[in-house]
């Protein structure tokens, strides 16, 4: 068991060096400046050499290996470098707009969870064909819907026509209303299908059909023998799906005016903010690796046929 453990994280070491590298070569190789872009500003009145200074402070003329060696120890060390657009340290910056994002992504992904787990057993337990029918076509219309035609419409339902929830100046909570079920909705849908799927697949297993030999009813089968063998393989998926959330959701942030990591991401890509985006990727990485390597040492936990397996290797 140890040595899947050490196996998994050194797997994940290696993808976030990997994303690192790879970010790293790609955005040296945008074209523009955003030193250039910044300070030659006829405004500013800044001339040559003040800003081949600027630019000596930022190391920008440094040769690529230089560049790769001394940002990576940087990173390795928690200093991610200075926006050349904000002035302020990255660090900062992340810091400022991760915790919408976080709040956003978290809500979003639980209400995304009981809507994925109601629409699947309701569909199993429904008595009627067509009921069961209707409700397991619902994911295939959540994902189709776009995010920002939702947004759009929870704004125009729920602020404008019934005054429920304020656009001016709402509460911290308040504000997170809309944008969560605008989330939740999209990412609802494949977590229901894959749910659906292994509902399914479970059901025509031996032991379903030794517990209603002993007279268990329908909906006792589905809870206590269903459920955990059909949850455990939408792990993998909710754990993807939780990571993009995480890594910023760039157009529901836009519709609702929040400043998350996805409008961070934004400015830092209409900028040429190469600090920031260096950031943003690395955290983007860091996310989805600690939450599918969570996902993957939770694996043997609930299913002790994985435990033993692991055991039996290690």
């Amino acid at each position: 068991m140890s040595r899947y453990v050490i196996g998994r994280t050194g797997q994940a070491l290696v993808v976030l060096w990997a994303a690192f590298t790879v970010s790293f070569i790609l955005l040296q190789a945008l074209p523009g400046d955003a030193i250039l872009i910044k300070f030659l500003n006829p405004e500013l009145g800044l001339g040559p050499e003040q800003i081949a200074d600027i630019r000596a402070s930022y190391a920008a003329d440094a040769p690529l290996w230089s560049q790769y060696l001394h940002t990576i120890g940087n990173f390795l060390t928690g200093r991610f470098g200075y926006s050349v657009q904000a002035g302020v340290p990255v660090s900062a910056l992340l810091l400022a707009n991760l915790p919408p994002t976080l709040w956003l992504a978290t809500f979003g992904f639980l209400l995304a969870v009981i809507l994925a787990i109601s629409i699947s057993f309701v569909s199993v337990l429904l008595p009627l064909p067509w009921l069961r029918a209707f409700f397991q076509s619902i994911p295939s219309l959540f994902i189709s819907t776009p995010v920002f035609w939702l947004g759009i419409l929870l704004i125009q339902v729920f602020s404008f026509q019934l005054k429920l929830i304020s656009v001016i100046n709402p509460g911290p909570w308040e504000v997170l209303i809309l944008p969560v079920l605008t989330l939740a909705v999209p990412i609802s849908a494949p977590l229901a299908q894959v749910l659906m799927r292994n509902i399914d697949r479970a059901l025509t297993e031996p032991f379903v059909a030794v517990a209603r030999a002993k007279g268990a009813s329908h909906g006792w089968v589905a809870w206590k023998h269903v459920a955990k063998n059909a949850v455990l393989p939408t792990l993998t998926i909710g754990g993807i799906l939780f990571g993009e959330l995480l890594a910023g959701a760039v157009v529901t942030e836009a519709v609702f005016g929040l400043n998350g990591i996805g409008s961070l991401t934004q400015h830092a890509v209409s900028s040429q903010d190469i600090a920031v985006l260096q950031a943003l990727v690395v955290f983007s990485a860091a996310a989805f690796v600690l939450i599918n390597l969570t996902v993957d040492l939770l694996y043997p936990i609930f299913d002790p046929r994985l435990r033993a397996q692991k055991g039996v290797a290690a």
